[in-house]
């Protein structure tokens, strides 16, 4: 972001009649932003804006979205070149240093990756404290805050290689913890992570091996788990993302702070939408049942709510939605799931919410959790594991972002301001004087009450 000191914005006060000017700052994309920084401290007022739809909380270099115009650009590159085109630990690189590597690069990063792959052997048996039925998010939450008590030797923030060597091991180690959260859900041992495979490889590898058989990772199906990687790496200042960034400016661990993330981002509505996609059509049932659900869906007055459709940011087509599309149509081609029930109601919703006027009107498309969660079903996955995979995408993205952070010069920690509307100043009131039964007395029913029951019982 730029300084602009020819412009400012002038905020009047309709009562008082004072003025104040406030700068205005452009970025290299997007829209500028009104500096209100100085605004308590010149005028003594605070902005109010819950859910902070129309508030900057940073300056940042990584993701660009467009919502009108439907535009998701990670340092600068498209994402559907990116998902096309590039694997995942090239986009993570792309968005921890800010260019795509080059050859000699990107063989030292996915070394320093795959060797970071395996965890300690005693945080493996950490997962024996919890149930069989745990939720794997839950487990999630648990683990990866537990990595901070087996890796002392990058939690100190202020030392760069310390800093370093946790993205490493965050990236690295996300996708083993994460297949362990499948597997311990199973009942089937782990499965140690393989430094011969690629990213998506080694974790589809280690969610369905098993010790006593060679398993073979599909391809087509590899491919797909990347994509699904990239088109989830990062996504500008979301919840999970910002929790990161609240964390971490408090001095937080690394670990800690990535733990964060994972429980924002397991909330319904953040990480759980694709979830809650198939649990609706898994409600819906059949094709034939589809025109009452859209006759519901355009009902105003009908609280039913169709998943998986419209973005809170985006009020075009999702572009991670596109390349979605195709590749569930790749994925259940390769595995002949084409007449899967549930499938095919899929793509039946899909199809007339695309030619029907009230939603292309309104601009509700199928967004990318519409299109992930049919794929991760029919990959095998169960619904409780389809957060977990986006946490491990994420990391990408919140390392990133943490690193990020300290690039900025001064930490601040965040600290947001509120508008109070509780009870004004008030005088302390003794206990005797607020009324109701005194503690004697109270004593005295309830052994009344006992004795009672004790005679008639």
């Amino acid at each position: 972001m730029t300084d602009s000191t020819l412009r400012t914005v002038t905020l009047i006060d309709d009562l008082t009649g004072k003025s104040w000017k406030l700068p205005v700052r452009d970025g290299s994309m997007g829209p500028s932003v009104i500096d209100i920084r100085k605004l308590y401290t010149d005028t003594g007022y605070f902005t109010h804006d819950p859910g902070f739809t129309s508030t900057s909380s940073c300056e940042s270099k990584i993701t660009f979205i467009d919502g009108d115009k439907g535009v998701l650009l990670h340092r600068g590159y498209p994402i559907d070149q990116l998902a096309e085109k590039s694997d995942f630990l090239e986009v993570a690189y792309l968005l921890q240093f800010g260019d795509l590597p080059n050859t000699t690069q990107k063989t030292e990063w996915i070394k320093n990756i795959t060797y970071h792959t395996m965890v300690h052997e005693q945080l493996r048996s950490f997962f024996n404290g919890f149930r069989r039925d745990a939720h794997p998010m839950a487990i999630m939450c648990g683990v990866v805050g537990a990595l901070s008590a087996f890796y002392h030797d990058s939690t100190d923030i202020h030392d760069e290689r310390q800093r370093e060597i946790a993205c490493h091991r965050l990236i690295a180690k996300m996708p083993t913890l994460a297949a362990a959260a499948f597997k311990y859900s199973t009942g089937q041992p782990f499965i140690y992570p393989r430094n011969d495979l690629s990213f998506a490889e080694n974790f589809l590898h280690m969610c369905y091996a098993v010790p006593a058989e060679p398993h073979l990772v599909n391809p087509v199906l590899a491919r797909a788990m990347e994509k699904i990687f990239i088109l989830h790496a990062d996504h500008e200042q979301n919840a999970s993302t910002s929790t990161v960034r609240l964390a971490s400016s408090s001095g937080a661990n690394p670990f800690a702070c990535i733990a964060a993330g994972i429980t924002s981002l397991w909330g319904p509505a953040h990480g759980g939408a694709n979830e809650a996609v198939l649990k609706m059509l898994i409600e819906i049932g059949s094709k034939d049942k589809i025109p009452e659900i859209i006759k519901r869906a355009k009902d105003k007055d009908d609280g039913f709510r169709l998943m998986g459709f419209g973005h809170r940011v985006y009020k075009n087509y999702d572009p991670r939605a596109k390349v979605m599309q195709q590749t569930c149509r790749e994925v259940l081609s390769e595995l002949g799931l084409r007449n899967d029930p549930l499938l095919e109601t899929a793509m039946e919703l899909e199809r007339i919410a695309l030619q029907d006027d009230y939603f292309i009107a309104k601009k509700l498309y199928p967004n990318v959790d519409f299109y992930s969660g049919i794929i991760l079903r029919a990959m095998g996955f169960p619904m409780s594991m389809f957060t977990v995979l986006f946490a491990v995408a994420r990391t990408a993205g919140w390392v990133a972002h943490w690193q990020e952070q300290f690039s900025e010069g001064e930490q601040k920690i965040g600290r947001p301001r509120q508008l109070y509307t509780g009870p004004t100043l008030r005088s302390f009131v003794p206990l005797e004087e607020r009324g109701g039964k005194t503690d004697a007395e109270a004593f005295i029913s309830e052994w009344q009450r006992r004795r009672s029951d004790t005679l008639t019982g």
